[in-house]
């Protein structure tokens, strides 16, 4: 059993001696603030991590430790630069499952073993407000740490904690900082008590980020890898929210899996084929394991909206139990296939790939060029093909066909804009505007698309109602509705890609 909170947090050096603060400007400066003594507490973690140290290079932890009020072990992940989620699991000897399982993406199955213990003795304050409610905590550590790697020596130092309580107002931590600083105390950066530690208690194993290939600095290549790396570090950062079944962290994980995929296709001239086609292979594998949950996510939300929307005098028989029913069954087998793909060889491949990737990318050399001079003719070509994909469907007679033409223009509008937001830091303003023009663009085609896949679903709720003996009018009726709206979205789509052939694309991205 598990439980995740946030923790909002910044740590301080303090100056000489071991000493509290008496946080000047916060308390007895007519705020109303007090600081209230909470006693002291013996703490002793030892912290786990792979032989190179995978999660401490991502800002991840994992640690058991007793003592204190949260004995148990504890998995910390990056949120932001000040809050970290942590989730808890209870005190036990070995590593829980389900936290190794929340490390995977990190680790990418390398063992996991005991690296650095500390014991800290922690004094607390509680930081109060005027009526007496808790802000904030003020710890002050005094803190050893003893590697447990090979070679490894000892570290003690002390440091200041502040953390905020639930959700509080981060401008606290703002005015705590100002108040620190006045008393000399400093801001520590290492995001953690094990990456100090094994800075001072092994420094030849430092954790310092992975140093990936040097790009030369301006360049195309350079411009299109950092995109890259940016949807592998999303990946990564949402695999744990996947396993965890956290709202809207699936189709935020497919959507990086698309993003990489078009990228290395758009660009593709930049990189040896030979190494990422097969990469795209496998994000195409990932998303569509993924998407089949998503998509019944989208598509059951879609048809419980459109049926609570309707008047209460049409809606005959029991459709709502109906759909939930169906929706029950299909999320399940769903979601079993999401986590089946996570736990999978196959997975854990593809991370070592991502993370191959962005340490080492197989550019040619052409990736050297000016990003002017390669970008837009990446982008040109996408534009064509999209152009070309939507003037087949448009004269393609309505129906099944026309359908399916027009879901291969939504593909290549995304192909557009991801390739449109990967040039936007070196482009500008002209790749913006074609990213949010064509955005516009792949939502009206994709609420088509949405269109035709809930039309066949409602038609075999139909089916199966009428086989059950209850009155089909009802989803009938959400077909014919779901028949006008893709209609509707089809009569938007000439003047949505008006605007985005208006600017004349090619022609403003080389400017």
């Amino acid at each position: 059993m598990t439980q995740s909170t946030r923790e909002t947090e910044r740590k301080y050096e303090a100056p000489g001696s071991a000493h509290f603060p008496r946080l000047p400007g916060l308390t007895g400066a007519g705020d109303g603030t007090s600081l209230a003594d909470a006693g002291t507490q013996d703490l002793d973690a030892v912290y786990y991590d792979t032989e190179d140290l995978r999660l401490t290079r991502s800002a991840a932890t994992l640690r058991r430790r007793t003592g204190g009020s949260d004995a148990g072990w504890h998995l910390k992940l990056p949120l932001d630069d000040d809050t970290r989620e942590e989730v808890h699991a209870p005190l036990q000897e070995e590593i829980p499952g389900r936290l190794r399982e929340l490390t995977l993406s990190r680790t990418r199955g390398a063992p996991l073993e005991p690296v650095v213990r500390v014991r800290s003795h922690r004094a607390v304050r509680e930081l109060l407000d005027a009526d007496g409610a808790l802000l904030a905590e003020v710890v002050l550590d005094e803190v050893r740490a003893d590697s447990l790697r090979v070679d490894g020596g000892r570290a003690d130092w002390v440091e200041l904690e502040v953390e905020l309580v639930g959700d509080g107002d981060r401008r606290l931590l703002d005015r705590v900082d100002k108040a620190l600083g006045k008393e000399g105390f400093t801001r520590l950066r290492t995001p953690s008590k094990l990456a100090r530690a094994l800075a001072e208690t092994t420094p030849d194993t430092a954790p310092a980020p992975d140093r990936p290939t040097e790009v030369p600095a301006g360049s195309a290549g350079g411009q299109v890898l950092a995109y890259v790396r940016e949807q592998v570090r999303t990946l990564v950062d949402l695999d744990p929210a996947v396993r965890r079944g956290l709202p809207d962290s699936v189709h935020r994980m497919r959507v990086a899996c698309r993003r990489l995929r078009s990228c290395l296709r758009s660009y593709r001239s930049l990189f040896d084929r030979e190494v990422t086609d097969p990469l795209r292979a496998e994000l195409k594998w990932l998303g569509a394991e993924l998407g089949a949950e998503r998509d019944q996510e989208v598509l059951a939300e879609r048809m419980r909206t459109a049926l609570e929307e309707l008047p209460g005098e049409l809606v005959l028989g029991p459709a709502s139990a109906r759909l939930q029913a169906w929706d029950a069954a299909r999320s399940s087998e769903a979601r079993e296939r999401s986590l089946a793909a996570l736990t999978s060889p196959r997975y854990l491949a593809l991370l070592e790939a991502l993370n191959r990737l962005s340490t080492r990318p197989p550019l040619r050399s052409k990736a050297s060029r000016k990003p002017a001079k390669v970008l837009p003719k990446a982008l040109s070509k996408e534009y064509d093909r999209l152009a070309d994909r939507l003037e087949r469907a448009r004269n393609k007679p309505p129906g099944p066909d026309r359908d399916a033409a027009l879901h291969d223009a939504r593909k290549g509008a995304k192909r557009l804009r991801y390739a449109a937001e990967a040039a936007r830091p070196a482009l500008g303003g002209p790749a913006e505007r074609l990213a949010k023009r064509v955005k516009a663009v792949q939502k009206a085609l994709g609420d088509h698309h949405d269109s035709v896949v809930a039309r066949d679903t409602l038609r075999q709720q139909a089916v199966a109602a009428h086989a059950a003996g209850e009155p089909g009018f009802t989803w009938g009726l959400l077909h014919g509705l779901e028949q006008a709206n893709a209609a509707a979205r089809e009569r938007e789509l000439p003047e949505l890609w008006k605007r985005v052939s208006r600017g004349r694309p090619r022609k403003a991205l080389r400017s």
